[in-house]
């Protein structure tokens, strides 16, 4: 007789193993696909930098920039607004390289989005102090990223570590500078955020140092005063505001962005803009677009919220297109390659 193979029924418990079992492989796996986005979406992923880079080569790097950063802001309390601006305007072209600081008469500092940019004495002085503790070893472009960091806490907004160990560009053509002006739509801002890694609250957020900056009367005049060519004010701006922006102008060269706390980092900004108290048009348009008037909602209504987004949003803004291992150089002056 030819033999029978019995079959065999699983018990209830053996099917409850089999599920745990299947259920445990899909979230490992579920893991391991979020690491894989991690790793290729975030340069923060592929950037190679990390907290306390200069912890052995250079102790004292960090607490040399912190230390000169302070004695700026309690002569110019304004230097929080200048250095943000440099991270930014470095950042956004061929990535934070400190590409922005070489003087030549084609380098991105002549360039007409940069004319605004200052404060670059203030970073040859804190090389010279590294230069002379730690040859060769500092790079520029982590002095630029440090000290717009020392500088936001002083002016009251987030204390935080941020990783260093990026190298300095060995380009910088004016040619390369294309940065957001103060009409662009918020569809067009948006856009230039997510194309460097970063989320709709990651924008809204780095939008939100504008909390402590200053605008020439000249981006905004036409809102208060021939918008659009109707001969009369922008109508999406709090009346009051365009007379006391009127006023400003005529004594002055700029207006503050944040009408409440100009010189103090935390979300009235956000804030006055719900009331329609955004100065430059961009600005205002966040608070109304489809896409960011929820995150400006919430920001407005949470500071520590807007404040650990804030530093989120350094952090990647801070890994953009960076040269770390043997690429690019260390230089010994900011303003010029070795």
């Amino acid at each position: 007789m030819a033999d029978h193979k019995c079959l065999t029924i699983p018990s209830t418990r053996s099917k409850r193993k089999i599920l745990r079992r299947k259920t445990s492989y899909q979230q490992k796996m579920m893991k391991f696909s979020s690491l894989l986005v991690l790793f290729f979406i975030f340069p923060i992923a592929l950037a190679q930098l990390r907290v306390g880079f200069y912890s052995r080569s250079c102790p004292q790097a960090e607490t040399i920039v912190r230390n000169l950063v302070r004695q700026r802001f309690g002569v110019d309390p304004t230097v929080t607004a200048a250095l943000l601006r440099m991270h930014f305007h470095d950042c956004f072209v061929r990535g934070c390289d400190a590409s922005l600081l070489i003087d030549s008469t084609n380098s991105e500092k002549t360039a007409g989005p940069n004319g605004s940019v200052r404060e670059f004495d203030l970073i040859d002085r804190i090389k010279a102090q590294l230069e002379a503790a730690c040859p060769s070893t500092v790079s520029c472009a982590d002095i630029i990223t440090l000290a717009t960091r020392d500088s936001v806490a002083l002016a009251g907004g987030p204390s935080y570590s941020i990783p260093t160990g990026r190298r300095d560009g060995l380009v910088s053509n004016n040619v390369d500078v294309a940065l957001p002006g103060p009409t662009i739509s918020v569809a067009g801002a948006v856009s230039l955020f997510t194309n460097k890694g970063m989320n709709v609250f990651d924008a809204v957020a780095l939008l939100g140092a504008h909390t402590v900056g200053q605008g020439n009367c000249g981006l905004f005049n036409d809102r208060i005063t021939n918008f659009q060519g109707t001969g009369r004010p922008d109508p999406s701006m709090d009346p009051a505001l365009v007379s006391s922006l009127r006023n400003t102008c005529r004594n002055s060269a700029s207006a503050a962005l944040d009408q409440s706390t100009p010189l103090r980092f935390d979300n009235q900004f956000f804030k006055q803009l719900r009331k329609r108290r955004g100065v430059m048009q961009v600005d205002q348009r966040l608070a109304t677009d489809r896409q960011t008037r929820g995150v400006v909602a919430r920001y407005a209504n949470n500071n520590a919220f807007f404040k650990r987004q804030f530093v989120r949003a350094m952090i990647k803004m801070g890994a953009v297109d960076v040269l770390t291992g043997r690429a690019g150089e260390i230089r010994r002056n900011c303003r010029r390659f070795n």
